[in-house]
């Protein structure tokens, strides 16, 4: 399979955005391929050249059987600490004994 995937990210190599996207890891579950997608437009990319994959696969793996979708994962969203009060919300999130040495030292956080 992964040869096969290989021969055909090669074959797209003139195309540099297919060949990045064709480069990345991929998930297989049973007789379905699973393109883990960044954004919209990465669902788009693989939409136009799946059809070709799906065709390469099969008859180089002899299973007609085989499907490839693009499955959309957006990272997760981070929020920006900004003031002090977010900087010391968030390192206390990591390290609880960082609240207690605050308040031991009499800390204000917006000074």
């Amino acid at each position: 399979m992964q040869n096969a995937w290989q021969i055909f990210a090669e074959k797209r190599k003139q195309q540099q955005i297919d060949y990045f996207l064709l480069s990345q890891p991929f998930e297989k579950n049973g007789n379905q391929i699973i393109v883990p997608l960044a954004n919209p437009v990465q669902e788009t990319m693989l939409n136009e050249f799946r059809t070709d994959l799906i065709t390469h696969l099969r008859e180089s793996l002899q299973n007609y059987s085989i499907n490839v979708i693009g499955e959309l994962r957006l990272p997760d969203e981070k929020k920006m600490v900004y003031t002090n009060k977010d900087k010391l919300a968030f390192l206390i999130d990591k390290n609880p004994a960082i609240a207690e040495l605050k308040d031991k030292l009499g800390l204000d956080p917006d000074y």
